[in-house]
């Protein structure tokens, strides 16, 4: 399920850290699922400006979606891991970050 960073923090203050993990291809995203399904742990996944050109924006917007689709039970937020103003602004419109 994709949530807001706040409201991971909100449930984590006091009790737990939340991981964050960059990734940049399918290969990571599937092994990034995988391991956090199995912890049950939340955690955010967080897309850089670069990878955004290395791997496309909407290839990393979709495996997000589909994530989410195929790990059900895996709790994340997406995270723009430094970006312009410009990116930041892309991000938003996606409606998936």
């Amino acid at each position: 399920m994709i949530v807001t960073t706040a409201e991971l923090f909100k449930h984590a203050y006091g009790h737990y850290a939340i991981g964050a993990y960059n990734i940049n291809n399918l290969e990571q995203t599937m092994g990034l699922f995988k391991g956090n399904v199995e912890s049950k742990a939340p955690f955010i996944v967080q897309l850089s400006k670069g990878a955004r050109s290395y791997t496309h924006k909407l290839m990393l917007e979709s495996m997000m979606q589909t994530a989410d689709k195929i790990f059900p039970d895996a709790v994340f937020a997406v995270h723009l891991d430094h970006g312009d103003e410009e990116t930041c602004m892309d991000c938003i419109a996606s409606g998936v970050y």
